[in-house]
């Protein structure tokens, strides 16, 4: 069992995995900063400094902070548009080197004199 354990964690699928995770934390920060310390306090200006984290619904003894959800909320919803604009980008410049490196398509080789003549004749004896 242990052997088939090392081959499973020695596979390229695995690592790769890892490796994208790990990536995927890291730029999961760079995201996360952008939003929090540029696009977040850009929204801010825009509304006049609202700030839905100190909205909160009393009911009864329990204190109901519906402004921290809707944080959230939009958080996620910047998070990921910033992400959908990342890889949007990204695509399109991977689309373009591939483009330029891809070698245009070669036309058909003409077809010589006496195959075309054969079948000039297989057609007429077809008829």
């Amino acid at each position: 069992m242990l052997k088939e354990f090392k081959e499973f964690i020695s596979k390229g699928n695995v690592m790769d995995m890892a490796v994208g995770i790990i990536i995927g934390g890291a730029f999961t920060a760079i995201v996360t900063a952008l939003v929090d310390n540029i696009i977040t306090p850009l929204l801010g200006m825009i509304t006049g400094g609202v700030s839905f984290a100190e909205r909160v619904v009393t009911v009864g003894t329990a204190s109901l902070q519906y402004g921290l959800f809707i944080d959230a909320i939009i958080k996620f919803l910047l998070v990921a548009w910033v992400l959908f604009l990342i890889i949007k980008a990204l695509n399109k410049a991977k689309a373009a080197v591939v483009k330029e490196e891809e070698p245009a398509p070669e036309e058909p080789a003409p077809v010589p004199e006496d195959i075309a003549l054969l079948t000039e004749i297989r057609d007429l004896l077809k008829k």
